[in-house]
């Protein structure tokens, strides 16, 4: 058999040894057990086909002249989702001052992604924006380990990833000691997956809150999924488990939204009787009754932060971390 490429990728030898481009990686860089036979495969493979690991004179000269967005994510939340939208806006402007081009991808969380991995590996784009990682960071770590710039929009799972986030632990604090100090005693939240990292640093906030105002820290959590409809679900079993609460907070405007819902329906009268926040600021937080108090991160910063980091990368992991802000409405 014939080497594909004079200058074989992780793709060529993912191909070559029958795996995919993740199973390569993992292999390489010992990052996960993996089958010794599939092992030997990959280590034949990069033998036979003198794979180094290094980046390509075109990826270091940034020839291509596009960047990369990968949002990892359902389509249909990609729609409703105003969060990425407006993350798209802000990394535009980012690329259009660097003078490159910005390429869209998504993909389903749990999908195959051999394509697109070889797409982003083959010198196509001179950097990669990973957008909605969970507990998995296979797919950017395949980037980085391809000699192609990689940076995240949210805190990774894994270390060693360069990324943009908003300070979700502490914008999740500055609200929940709002409440607090507001005379609110009984405070729940809906949290958001227990399989992300946002979720747990919004949850990890409101737990520190709570613990600093003398109430008992494991508070009172009932998890959703980021949608209207978790929250509204989400709300309808707090009132039923816990009827005295006096206070909500969601950690995402949408799921916001639905507790608003929840609680028109069943007569519960916002803020007089419970109060609610939100997290994100998005334009929903603003056409709710009543308008909805918020977490303000600021999601086109992030966009354009992100690109800018990539594009200066200099092989240095990058760590920013944006500041929150509350936003004060009618909801308490």
């Amino acid at each position: 058999m014939v080497a594909p490429d004079p200058q074989p990728t992780l793709a060529d030898v993912a191909r070559w040894a029958g795996v995919s481009v993740a199973t390569a990686s993992r292999v390489l860089n010992r990052s996960a057990p993996v089958n010794g036979d599939t092992a030997a495969r990959v280590e034949r493979a990069v033998a036979e086909l003198g794979y180094v690991r290094q980046r390509s004179p075109h990826l270091v000269c940034g020839h291509s002249g596009a960047v990369s967005v990968v949002v990892l994510d359902d389509m249909l939340r990609y729609q409703r989702d105003s969060f990425y939208g407006r993350l798209l806006v802000g990394a535009e402007r980012g690329a259009l001052r660097a003078g490159r081009e910005l390429v869209v991808s998504t993909a389903l969380r749990n999908a195959p992604r051999d394509t697109l991995l070889r797409y982003l590996c083959g010198g196509h784009v001179d950097g990669v924006v990973m957008v909605g990682m969970q507990s998995d960071a296979t797919p950017a770590q395949v980037v980085r380990d391809a000699g192609v710039p990689v940076i995240c929009v949210g805190r990774p799972a894994a270390g060693g990833l360069s990324c943009v986030d908003a300070d979700n632990t502490g914008g999740a604090r500055q609200a929940v000691s709002y409440l607090i100090s507001s005379g609110r005693r009984s405070i729940a939240t809906i949290a958001g997956p227990s399989n992300m990292i946002v979720a747990d640093d919004r949850l990890a906030g409101y737990r520190s809150a709570l613990a600093e105002g003398g109430l008992a820290p494991d508070g009172i959590v009932c998890r959703g999924d980021f949608t209207v409809e978790s929250g509204e679900h989400a709300m309808l079993r707090l009132l039923d488990r816990h009827p005295a609460l006096d206070a909500v907070f969601a950690a995402s405007d949408l799921m916001a939204f639905g507790a608003l819902r929840a609680l028109r329906r069943l007569g519960v009268r916002v803020p007089d009787q419970v109060a609610v926040i939100g997290f994100d600021d998005a334009t929903v937080a603003r056409h709710t009754t009543p308008r909805l108090t918020t977490v303000r991160q600021p999601v086109e910063e992030m966009g354009a932060r992100s690109v800018a980091e990539l594009l200066a990368a200099d092989g240095r992991r990058r760590t920013v971390v944006l500041p929150t802000s509350l936003v004060l409405r009618e909801s308490t």
